[in-house]
């Protein structure tokens, strides 16, 4: 009997401590866009777990700044994946925050698509028309201007229309409320037998830092060994779906509630996709010079205002040895 009442006090005592070791990584639009894709891959494949993580959940969130409300909270997570300017708009307001790796970098998702029997044919044939973006101050706005301003168009030669989201943007796209509209992976994926592209981000735009890994001045100071952690499992992951799209796709499609077809068009897309040489899943390193233009086509659209400290605001000493170079 003391024996038995030993060995629960031990199972029980293990128990308490394998629950207050359980994290949550708050991943932006998870199971929605294609960013997050190699967090819930590295779950499936038990990459966490191999680096000694005890990862219980990924926990979604609508956009930028709902993800770094979500990793403040309650003591918050060690680390969260979240737009840059997300970031910087945090920074400049006085977070203490840093971004530790590059997860996503260049815009490879989106294209901009019409329906099959519009007479738009490239880019040069908007003038007059009326292309959607979701929100102000968004990243589609912000790509959107810089698109057009990269074709020669004036402000005013096209009408931009908001539209709420890139699901909407589809709806109003059918309803002829707009005449072109941005659509991302995986939705791409699913509608692009239903419309026709027209602009292909890989082609008309440089690499510009899409998403970023991000962590608090505090954790950074407390948990590193976490952090490090965490992105040598994301790493193992974008690995992974470049070698096995099909398997990866299994798992994307359970995850993202999607068919397994769409999710192996979305993966091997964005795992074959180059812009101007640069990956579209990063593996961590910092590629300085896509950051600083996806902040600045955002300070266009007035998601930006301030001076930004790119030396203050990035912390290499969490990435592995072979990726601390910043490029």
């Amino acid at each position: 009997m003391q024996n038995l009442r030993s060995w629960l006090a031990v199972a029980l005592l293990g128990a308490c401590v394998a629950t207050a070791h359980a994290e949550e990584l708050v991943v932006s639009n998870y199971a929605v866009s294609a960013n997050g894709m190699p967090f819930g891959v590295a779950m499936a494949k038990g990459y966490f777990k191999d680096e000694g993580l005890n990862i219980t959940g990924l926990i979604s969130s609508a956009g930028g700044g709902t993800t770094l409300r979500n990793m403040l909270a309650g003591g918050g997570s060690p680390y969260g994946e979240v737009n840059p300017v997300a970031v910087v708009s945090a920074v400049l307001a006085g977070a203490d925050l840093k971004i530790v790796s590059d997860n996503v970098l260049t815009v490879a998702e989106f294209v901009w698509a019409v329906r099959p029997d519009s007479p738009i044919k490239t880019i040069k044939d908007l003038k007059g028309r009326k292309i959607g973006y979701t929100n102000p101050r968004s990243t589609s706005q912000a790509l959107a201007n810089l698109m057009l301003e990269g074709a020669g168009y004036k402000p005013g030669e096209v009408e931009m229309v908001k539209t709420g989201g890139f699901g909407e943007g589809v709806a109003a796209l059918e309803a002829g409320q707009v005449d072109i509209v941005p659509i991302t992976e995986p939705l791409w994926s699913k509608y692009k037998s239903k419309f026709r592209a027209v602009v292909v981000a890989t082609d008309a735009l440089p690499p510009l830092d899409n998403v970023v890994g991000v962590t608090t001045v505090e954790m950074a100071e407390k948990r590193g060994d976490f952090i490090r952690a965490v992105i040598r499992a994301r790493r193992k992951a974008v690995a992974f779906m470049k070698a096995n799209p099909d398997e990866a796709a299994e798992i994307v499609a359970k995850q993202y509630n999607i068919e397994r077809d769409v999710a192996k068009s979305a993966i091997v897309n964005l795992t074959k996709s180059s812009t101007q040489g640069v990956p579209y899943w990063g593996e961590g390193d910092i590629h300085l010079e896509g950051l600083k233009r996806m902040i600045e086509a955002q300070r266009k659209v007035g998601a930006i205002s301030g001076e930004v400290d790119y030396a203050k605001l990035i912390d290499t000493r969490f990435l592995p040895d072979d990726l601390k170079t910043i490029k």
